[in-house]
């Protein structure tokens, strides 16, 4: 997978799965999509062998043309060498409150995907865990630890980027209630004023 071709592929083909994400999930300005990736699995190897930071830059590039449109905050999970911490925008780990934490990541250690956002996302920090609105894996990494619950899957229609197998979700919040619970308004029959007959 090294003509120019297939790099086009590769940034294009994650473009579309990130917009039918963005879409299935309703994602928003201002949220997380965690992304993890194996660059090796992408170039059909098995994870953590052969990764490469011109192949991040492609996928890279795939997420930032929907980010530019939608305004979400990405966040990179790093290997297992740096416990899959991630990086992500300092005003992002600001906003919600997350603690810093010290390293680097290298390709070695923390991955190229990692290593690559590191360096070029704005003002880019490390953190150890989030709790994203939602969530893209290339390569079978588990990005599960950093969704918030509840899960929902989404088939994507690429269902490999290269020869790594793609999954992705999002959430949503928890429905809580028995069998008189309503979950929308539209359903509630409730105009605006307050009906009588509450179980107060």
């Amino acid at each position: 997978m090294n003509n120019q071709k297939e790099t086009i592929t590769i940034a294009a083909d994650v473009e579309t799965i990130v917009r039918e994400l963005v879409v299935a999930g309703g994602l928003r300005a201002g949220q997380l999509l965690v992304v993890g990736t194996s660059t090796s699995e992408v170039l059909g190897h098995k994870i953590g062998t052969s990764g490469t930071v011109e192949t991040a830059a492609q996928i890279y590039a795939g997420i930032e043309a929907v980010r530019k449109d939608v305004g979400f905050y990405p966040v990179y999970q790093c290997c297992e060498h740096l416990n899959r911490a991630l990086v992500l925008p300092r005003e992002a780990a600001d906003k919600y409150g997350l603690d810093e934490v010290a390293a680097v990541p290298v390709p070695k250690a923390g991955g190229s995907m990692a290593a690559y956002a590191f360096r070029h996302l704005p003002n880019a920090c490390l953190v150890e865990t989030v709790q994203a609105h939602a969530g893209i894996d290339i390569g079978d990494t588990f990005i599960g630890m950093h969704l918030r619950r509840v899960a929902v899957p989404v088939r994507p229609s690429i269902r490999s980027i290269g020869a790594a197998h793609v999954t992705m979700a999002f959430s949503r919040p928890k429905l809580i209630g028995g069998a008189r619970a309503v979950y929308t308004l539209e359903d509630s029959g409730l105009a605006s004023e307050q009906t009588s007959g509450t179980c107060d």
